[in-house]
């Protein structure tokens, strides 16, 4: 059963958001919150969405091992990477939380089995060849799960999800950048946990 068919991929570029944006995925049915490093305020930001009652916050766009001690510092309760190299797959691994690397390819996978590592996250789903290129590369794999995500919305992430190895989707769609409007991001949030229902 999945409970969180989409992981809001968040970009915060003001402090100010983090909070209000938080509150309303929450509200709206999107507990699980990824924040990307792509920002100076993204660690605070981190620390300021884990106050909000029943958010689950990570960090995204994890790239190395010295990124994920500061993610681990910020209070990250899991890590999202954009690829998978040994140095960050191993530090992850030790630290001992949640890990979800990316992978493009069959190598990618192989290398994450090699570090016994089963869940990966698909990037970039849509350049990297949609959900075509995802069912040839699960055959092989049936023992990994997948979250896709780069180029995904509303419109497609319903056919992702039909796919069973696939656990959930991530998207920036249901967390616009700007100032949050409580109101669409709630209705965003409703529309996008009904897909996994």
């Amino acid at each position: 059963m999945r409970t969180a068919p989409v992981i809001p991929v968040i970009v915060i570029e003001d402090i100010a958001h983090a909070v209000p944006l938080a509150e309303a995925l929450v509200a709206g049915g999107l507990p699980v919150l990824e924040v990307t490093l792509r920002t100076p305020a993204a660690l605070e930001a981190i620390r300021a969405m884990r106050q909000v009652p029943g958010a689950i916050v990570g960090a995204g766009t994890v790239t190395n091992p010295a990124q994920l001690a500061q993610a681990l510092d910020a209070g990250s309760q899991f890590i999202v990477s954009p690829g998978l190299t040994e140095p960050l797959g191993k530090a992850a691994i030790a630290a001992g939380i949640p890990f979800l690397p990316g992978i493009a390819n069959a190598g990618d996978i192989m290398r994450g089995l090699d570090m016994g590592l089963t869940h990966f996250k698909f990037f970039p789903a849509m350049a990297a060849g949609g959900l075509p290129a995802l069912k040839a590369l699960a055959a092989p794999f049936g023992q990994c799960r997948f979250c896709p995500t780069g180029g995904i919305g509303l419109e497609t992430a319903a056919e992702w999800l039909a796919f069973d190895p696939v656990l959930c989707v991530g998207g920036s769609w249901v967390s616009p950048k700007g100032a949050p409007d409580r109101e669409v991001i709630e209705r965003l949030a409703r529309e996008a946990a009904a897909l996994g229902r």
